[in-house]
């Protein structure tokens, strides 16, 4: 499956790099993202374990993503139960408080029974990511938010052997972003079951 979608958002580069890059905060915004623990973070690269509880399906990965802040990540798999999972996220600035957003995922799963099973859940976590992390943003970065306090941990719980979950301790201050800004139940985009 080949995800392609080209957004122009009221948020700068580098205010839309922050909200992508800090996987620690999606179980925040992510109906689907059930846990997810920064394993390791430098200025050229940030690697993620991620867990899936959507619909009753349920699995995890993780992902190596090299990085330039605030103009391009890419995605790729380290484990998990797919084939292929391969993308890329490019942010280039307009204006001082605006950017383009082109992302890009190839993603396959590696058996036949979790494409049958997860493929259409995950069609549709891929197609809606995009939106997420704009409704994000607008949230993060509404006019008159007061400052968001700097996230004390990353979110708990990790897909692998539960020996990464004490890398949370070491994921640096982000405060530009509020892990507790979570979703309006309301917001079609933030809603934990989108139509």
């Amino acid at each position: 499956m080949d995800v392609r979608k080209t957004v122009l958002v009221g948020h700068s580069a580098e205010r839309m790099f922050d909200v992508i890059e800090a996987a620690e905060h999606y179980p925040a915004f992510l109906p689907w993202c059930a846990g997810a623990v920064i394993a390791t973070r430098d200025d050229a690269e940030v690697v993620a374990d991620l867990r899936v509880d959507y619909h009753g399906i349920r699995f995890g990965f993780r992902t190596r993503n090299p990085k330039r802040r605030p103009h391009w990540m890419a995605i790729h798999l380290e484990r998990g139960p797919f084939r292929h999972f391969d993308g890329v996220w490019e942010l280039k600035p307009l204006s001082a408080d605006g950017c383009r957003i082109d992302f890009l995922l190839h993603y396959e799963f590696d058996s036949a029974a979790m494409s049958k099973l997860a493929r259409p859940v995950f069609d549709r976590i891929a197609n809606t990511l995009v939106d997420r992390f704009v409704a994000r943003a607008n949230t993060v970065y509404a006019p008159g938010s007061p400052p968001a306090p700097a996230p004390g941990t990353a979110l708990q719980g990790s897909p692998g052997t539960g020996t990464d979950s004490t890398a949370s301790s070491t994921v640096p201050a982000r405060p530009d972003l509020d892990p507790r800004a979570a979703a309006k139940p309301n917001d079609p985009v933030t809603r934990s079951d989108p139509s």
